[in-house]
């Protein structure tokens, strides 16, 4: 029998359907229908049990991320990567800790890798009760550092990709301090989802110790190389600021969501809410400084809650702007945050 997502299997559709009554207390069920649509159709076409095997694993992964992360939904988190290799007598090491202990004091949680060197400097500085571990199961690296071992904030996963989701989904601010290949993918993941509009805009640091040349050596490699031969843009590098001090870091992280709460496309428009209103005279400024990233005849307007927004009644009363972005210029839109958190 050829399954299909239309509700056109006959018996298929209403064991689905009994099923979900069986287990009792399903959210979303149409979405639960179509993932266990997804596996049947899976199991009719796969005859690769490794690529039944992948599937299953990425969903269970996926499952148990949600879970862990569930009860901190409303929660800011930072995200910080660097070497697993750093020893604690580094400077890099000692600075990490006092990032992890400055996030926590200003009422974020942090999320790292759950291993050795940057990551664990992290969490030994947020401590164990403001940290979540990610970590991958490596052959010569089994253990999680010692803050998180038994912490049920630690999540071990068998693919980086998993893992990758969770770093960048539950973050809303993301820290980069130097470190090997893995820190490099990261850094280069985390920007080109942001560059292209597949991650919402946040936060985006990379930190070095004083007279660090780390990331300096690569802005000139994508000053010389990127951008001189039109790869990047200019406005890409809004996405991210570089700095080699702590207190700087955490400036840009609450400078940002000073006013800016959040975004969400609606009927093809983009809906900023924020935690405090701005008046029409910064309305206007807006349209006329930024009315490059608007859609031809595109408009910016302030607005209350749509009602397509009325799934997320725990932020009703946030104040709108509203803006017909051409959903290309992220970088730009980075800076329109920067502009409405200045006023």
């Amino acid at each position: 029998m050829k399954l299909h997502f239309t509700r056109t299997n006959g018996l298929v559709d209403e064991a689905i359907d009994h099923l979900m009554e069986l287990a009792d207390e399903i959210h979303s069920p149409g979405l639960v229908r179509e993932m266990i649509l997804a596996a049947l159709k899976a199991g009719q076409e796969e005859e690769d049990k490794a690529d039944l095997k992948l599937m299953n694993t990425t969903m269970k992964e996926m499952r148990f991320t949600a879970k862990v992360f569930g009860p901190y939904h409303n929660k800011r988190k930072v995200t910080v990567f660097g070497s697993a290799r750093t020893m604690p007598g580094e400077k890099l090491y000692q600075i990490a800790r006092l990032l992890g202990k400055r996030i926590a004091e200003d009422g974020y949680m942090v999320i790292t890798g759950g291993g050795p060197g940057v990551m664990q400097a992290v969490n030994e500085g947020a401590g164990p009760e403001h940290s979540f571990g990610v970590k991958i199961r490596l052959p010569f690296e089994q253990k999680p550092n010692p803050v998180l071992e038994g912490n049920p904030r630690l999540i071990i996963y068998k693919y980086f990709f998993n893992r990758k989701v969770a770093f960048l989904k539950e973050a809303h601010a993301v820290v980069l301090c130097p470190g090997g290949f893995g820190t490099l993918d990261e850094a280069m993941e985390t920007l080109t989802l942001v560059q292209t509009g597949k991650r919402d805009p946040l936060p985006l640091i990379l930190l070095d110790e004083p007279g660090g040349t780390y990331w300096s050596g690569c802005r000139r490699f994508f000053e010389d190389e990127l951008l001189a031969q039109g790869f990047v843009t200019n406005a890409d590098f809004l996405l991210f600021e570089q700095t080699d001090s702590v207190d700087e870091a955490l400036r840009v992280i609450n400078r940002f969501y000073r006013r800016y709460h959040s975004l969400r496309y609606v009927d093809g428009r983009l809906v900023i809410r924020l935690t405090s209103p701005i008046d029409e005279e910064s309305v206007a400024k807006l349209k006329d400084t930024f009315s490059h990233i608007l859609i031809p005849k595109g408009d910016i307007f302030l607005s209350g809650m749509l009602p397509a927004e009325a799934d997320e009644p725990e932020i009703a009363d946030l104040p709108r702007l509203i803006m017909d972005f051409d959903r290309k210029n992220f970088g730009q839109l980075r800076r329109l945050i920067d502009v409405i958190n200045g006023f």
